[in-house]
């Protein structure tokens, strides 16, 4: 792992002292302690790629825009934005008087630094060509002359971005954490550590951090300086950092915490229909990531034979208890192309995967002899790496039995929140968990993942064809022409079984009543900024 975060971590504590990292301090007012999850990888804007640190930058950065209760794009560090006619030249103007917690002056040359930041390849976003791949410079950027990046503050208050060719949801981007501003000063006087130390963790939003005990809690107080703390009615954000869902239960109902992500599975069916018990859909895919690069997972037939020995119906409605819905498509509902539901429009409206379990079981047998594995002999035995939260190791469990079926053996690694995700980025696995929350509805944000360059391409899939069919949804200007390329990428991906599809994502969590004025988005984000706790 390029970024040792956690190690990091330890290692401010240690120099910064107990008050910062180590020892909990009594934080006065009023205090809204929530969980979304153990400690997160990253809470750097340019290198999270996880919901539970991108709740988190929600709460503590504020991008150009953000999105609203409705979906729609707001003002967020923009008070307004406009685009050129030919939709090559997006304008944003700054708040006046905008500051960093810390109390200096924040500008659109933040805004510059921070975006080229993102394209440094010695820093590796993974977000990079995704939010930023679009913007005119941007190859010659992420090669290392990040002055070519067409990204120019024409002067305080005026941020100018020149794309290469017209995004019709760039605005979306300009809301995405990824995208937020960081201080120039800050992360190079610290480097890596900038992001793992309330003493040196400057940021622009709703909140800003004043203490990260690893294990226990990250605390976010009230930032004053923020242009609309009036409206902040919150002293302080705790998130309370945990990974087992028990645990997590148990403070909820201690009152320790007042909304909980991470709802035991064994709990679910007493707590369906109650007052605090929430399922709302989200836009995203639960699937499989398949390492392309060893063997024998660099077989179409053998991939092919995996995906169809699962049983998704039975993955979905038993063992997830319903609050997931079987995946035979790679894109899911809520995704959006010029005619409406992207996936209503795919394949010619028949899903790829067949719902008949039977009939599929016997193909993947018939694929798998194929590929030269007749009744698994031959074989090797294979790793399913995954963490242990909500349905993951059932799941996984399952996964064991249905590839059984094919004669094929399967040991499960259980690892922790914290190394789970640099071991799949890094391709230290056989078999993964993945999954993916949009970040908006454009399709383009999902099948991004499959380029052979993306940063989040965990299954390290390469073909041609699939990147020439992304390159055509990017550069051309006809909206038929790019959708009809991007349904092209799902044929190809879906044929040739670059990754599994399993389940489509809903989210479900208990939350106190006691809680006011906050709200979830189809994105997979709980909003805490504008909450209150009412006795």
């Amino acid at each position: 792992m390029k970024k040792k975060v956690i190690a990091l971590l330890l290692v401010a504590c240690m120099l910064v002292g107990a008050t910062a990292c180590g020892a909990e301090t009594k934080t006065e007012g009023k205090v809204l302690a929530v969980q979304v999850g153990p400690d997160p990888e990253t809470v750097d804007p340019a290198l999270n790629s996880a919901v539970d640190g991108g709740i988190m930058l929600l709460h503590s950065h504020e991008c150009l825009l953000t999105v609203g209760q409705d979906g729609t794009l707001q003002p967020g560090q923009a008070e307004s934005w406009e685009t050129s006619e030919d939709g090559l030249t997006w304008t944003f103007h700054l708040r006046d008087g905008l500051k960093w917690s810390d109390g200096s002056d924040l500008t659109a040359e933040d805004f510059v630094y921070s975006w080229k930041r993102v394209c440094d390849p010695a820093l590796a976003a993974p977000y990079a060509e995704t939010v930023l791949g679009m913007v005119k410079g941007y190859d010659e950027a992420i090669t290392g002359n990040l002055d070519a990046l067409a990204v120019t503050a024409t002067d305080a208050q005026t941020l100018v971005v020149e794309l290469n060719a017209p995004c019709s949801f760039f605005g979306s981007l300009a809301a995405f954490a990824t995208l937020s501003p960081v201080q120039q000063e800050t992360v190079e006087k610290n480097g890596e550590a900038w992001a793992i130390s309330p003493e040196t963790y400057v940021s622009n939003g709703a909140f800003y951090m004043t203490e990260w005990v690893p294990g226990s809690h990250i605390t976010m107080s009230k930032n004053p300086n923020y242009w609309n703390a009036d409206a902040v009615k919150l002293d302080a954000l705790k998130f309370v950092l945990m990974e087992d869902s028990n645990a997590a239960y148990s403070a909820y109902k201690t009152g320790e915490v007042l909304m909980i992500k991470d709802v035991p599975t064994e709990e679910i069916p007493s707590l369906t229909g109650t007052s605090e018990f929430y399922v709302d859909p989200i836009i995203g895919t639960y699937y499989l990531s398949l390492n392309t690069e060893r063997e024998p997972f660099n077989n179409v037939n053998v991939r092919k034979a995996l995906s169809l020995a699962i049983d998704r119906e039975y993955v979905a409605s038993t063992l997830m208890e319903g609050t997931y819905s079987a995946a035979y498509n790679f894109m899911g509902p809520g995704w959006i192309d010029e005619n409406g539901e992207f996936m209503d429009n795919a394949n010619g409206g028949q899903t790829y995967i067949s719902s008949d379990y039977e009939a599929n079981l016997e193909e993947a047998k018939a694929l798998l002899a194929e590929a030269g594995y007749a009744n698994g002999e031959g074989f090797p035995v294979i790793s399913y790496t995954t963490n242990d939260s909500g349905y993951h190791k059932t799941v996984a469990e399952y996964l064991q039995q249905a590839w059984a079926e094919l004669g094929i053996t399967l040991q499960v690694e259980i690892v922790e929140w914290s190394s789970f995700t640099p071991m799949r980025r890094n391709g230290e696995y056989d078999i993964a968990r993945n999954g993916w929350v949009g970040d908006y509805s454009d399709p383009s944000n999902m099948l991004d993942l499959l380029y052979s360059t993306n940063g989040n391409n965990d299954g390290k899939y390469n073909n041609p064809e699939y990147d020439a069919a992304m390159e055509v949804s990017r550069t051309t200007l006809d909206t038929t022409e790019r959708f009809a390329a991007l349904h092209q990428a799902e044929d190809i991906l879906m044929e040739e079984a670059a990754c599994i599809p399993l389940a489509y994502y809903n989210d479900y969590w208990l939350q106190s009543e006691k809680i006011t004025g906050m709200w979830h988005s189809a994105y997979g984000y709980w909003y805490f900024m504008y909450a209150d706790i009412v006795e």
